[in-house]
Order: structure tokens, then C-alpha cells, then sequence
């Protein structure tokens, strides 16, 4: 079992509820728009891998736009902004994005769309959150979100 910490749209803000939640993660992945260095150092502080991609309001052009990972035959892709729900990517099983505030948990064209929400700024009356992955060593998957009020 892979147990990953989702988070998305820190917009240069750590809460400190985010060391806590992030306890027992293997991973941390990080969905964009975390707008400066120093989030990126807290992260890897916290100890598991953290891979990352830059959102629209990052200026770090040495982070990637996207990132592809394969876990237990599941393919992801991670991106900040999302592709236009008409034509979901073809060669991908799960596609996580930050970019709109707004969690998410949807089936598209047999690719599964998530959004963890946002960790500071969220919308449409969704309460600051992040989300757990867990992936099973035989490919299931579990999407969970987690309010950090």
C-alpha cells in the first residue's frame, strides 16, 4: 500500500496543520501554484518524497508543468491545470489538477479526475482541504478527502 498526501494551491501559505496531517504519508504529492521556494523546503522536511508540478502563479520554470507516475499498474498525471473534460488524456488512468479551488472526484471517458481542494484559498464554499491516495499493492484505489479547518 502506497498512502500519498494530496495537496494543491498553497499560494505561498503552509498551515501548520499540514506537518501534522501529512504523519504517515509515503508520499506527498503537490499540485501547483505554491508560489515560493520555501514551501518546497517544508515539504521535503517532513520527510517522504515530494513530487510536484507548477501552476499558473509559480515562477520556478525548472519545476515541470506535468509529471506521469506509474503505482501498482495504475498510471497518474499530475498537472495543475486540467484539460477540457471533451477530451480527457488517453494515456493516463488518473488525473490529478489543483486550479480550481474546488475538490473533485469524477469519471470522465474512463479517466478518474481529482481535486484535492485547496489548502488557503478554497471556493465555491468548500472548506481549506487536502486529499489522502491510497493505492493498494493490487491497484485499488482509495480517494479521501480531509478538511484542515
Amino acid at each position: 500500500m502506497t498512502k500519498v498526501l494530496v495537496i494543491a494551491d498553497t499560494h505561498n501559505k503552509l498551515p501548520p496543520i499540514i506537518c501534522k496531517v501529512a504523519r504517515g504519508a509515503d508520499e506527498i504529492w503537490h499540485l501547483g501554484d505554491l508560489c515560493d521556494e520555501w514551501i518546497v523546503d517544508e515539504l521535503r522536511a517532513l520527510g517522504p518524497p515530494l513530487t510536484l508540478v507548477r501552476g499558473n502563479c509559480d515562477s520556478n520554470y525548472q519545476w515541470p508543468l506535468r509529471c506521469d507516475l506509474t503505482r501498482s499498474g495504475i498510471r497518474f498525471r499530475l498537472q495543475h491545470i486540467p484539460p477540457s473534460p471533451k477530451q480527457p488524456p488517453a494515456d493516463c488512468d488518473v488525473l490529478l489538477h489543483g486550479h480550481t479551488h474546488v475538490p473533485r472526484n469524477e469519471m470522465i471517458g474512463g479517466v478518474r479526475f481529482l481535486n484535492p481542494g485547496c489548502v488557503t484559498r478554497p471556493n465555491r464554499g468548500a472548506p481549506p482541504s487536502v486529499a489522502w491516495l491510497d493505492v493498494s499493492d493490487d491497484g485499488d484505489l482509495t480517494w479521501e478527502l480531509k478538511s484542515i479547518r
